[in-house]
């Protein structure tokens, strides 16, 4: 998908290469009708994409940040915490009861829960594939069996 030159400018001004200022400056002069900016804006929300089409809508976070791998080594290590005491607990045959095994499994699953929506929000890209159904058309088969008349 091809970049128009404001999100081009905008990245270029997020990365440091362009100054605020001078893109200010750049974008001084651009003028758009009401019609223009309608037009604009409806493109992207009311328009069809075409069968197969990526589109994109925001840059995907980074995946690779110190802070996402930081809580997937803390989802680990307390998970293993977790179903590791609710396993000690169930074979060692001390005097657990139920409410205590089911609060340590419970335990164990949110975290896992917690450590798949940080992946979803920060790691998962941020893509959106389209894809249309397809009209369904069935073929008529021809009888495959005999009549017998009595």
């Amino acid at each position: 998908m091809a970049k128009d030159t404001i999100t081009d400018l905008l990245e270029r001004v997020a990365r440091g290469d362009v100054s605020v200022k001078d893109a200010r400056t750049a974008l001084e002069d651009a003028s758009l009708t009401e019609e223009q900016m309608d037009a604009a804006i409806d493109h992207g929300v009311f328009n069809l994409a075409e069968p197969g089409t990526i589109i994109s809508s925001s840059l995907a976070p980074s995946g690779a940040s110190y802070l996402t791998m930081i809580f997937f080594t803390w989802g680990i290590f307390w998970t293993l915490y977790w179903f590791g005491s609710f396993l000690y607990g169930l074979l060692n045959g001390t005097a657990w009861d139920q409410q205590q095994l089911s609060y340590h499994s419970a335990m164990g699953l949110m975290v896992i829960i917690a450590m798949g929506i940080i992946y979803l929000k920060f790691v998962l890209p941020n893509k959106v594939i389209v894809k249309y159904r397809r009209n369904k058309y069935v073929t008529e088969h021809p009888k495959d069996w005999k009549e017998y008349n009595w």
